[in-house]
């Protein structure tokens, strides 16, 4: 039988990897799976771990592609994200999920354009800076909320359907056990 410890590290690694290996691939802008990783990760894995996958993710991409200004707080927005998650999903559902969802993408994309434009410079200090930041950053919103739907039901729909197949083994075989909807500690 598998340890529900061992499980919960295997899919947070996974979920790293999956994260860090898409990001690296050459994509659209702002298509990625990390808001989904922390999405999912929030909602199954205990909450320490679960708020680990994002940072770590981050943090192994970020060293290949670079280092840029406002790295913190998209890291830290990740991190809010999966501690959403950890809560907002104890009890899974896809309206519940959906919305989650979309509230991470509209404050992953309202934080992040607020600090370029709080930070960077190229923008003006003043409130028709910060309109034109945002402005500027709408096409970009698209492919973040488009990758977060996408990435978020195929990471559940992949995990449910692990969850029926498990079901299906034989008696002495089934370690699904602990492979229960949600797997917190």
């Amino acid at each position: 039988m598998i340890k529900r410890s061992t499980l919960n590290l295997a899919i947070a690694i996974s979920l790293i990897l999956l994260a860090v290996g898409l990001r690296l691939l050459p994509h659209p802008a702002n298509f990625a799976p990390v808001a989904a990783v922390a999405n999912f990760g929030g909602a199954i894995l205990p909450r320490r771990l679960a708020l680990w996958v994002p940072f770590v993710a981050m943090a192994l991409s970020d060293l290949v592609i670079g280092f840029y200004n406002i790295m913190p707080v998209t890291w830290g927005c990740y991190i809010l994200i999966a501690l959403a998650s950890s809560y907002w999903l104890r009890k899974p559902s896809v309206l519940r999920g959906a919305s989650l969802t979309i509230s991470a993408s509209l404050f992953f994309f309202f934080v992040t354009n607020f600090a370029v434009w709080l930070w960077g410079n190229m923008y003006t200090h003043t409130w028709s800076g910060l309109a034109l930041c945002y402005s500027m950053a709408l096409p970009f919103f698209r492919n973040t909320a488009l990758s977060d739907l996408i990435y978020t039901a195929s990471l559940f729909g992949a995990y449910a359907l692990a969850m029926k197949l498990s079901s299906k083994l034989p008696a002495n075989h089934k370690q699904h056990k602990y492979l229960t909807p949600t797997l917190k500690s």
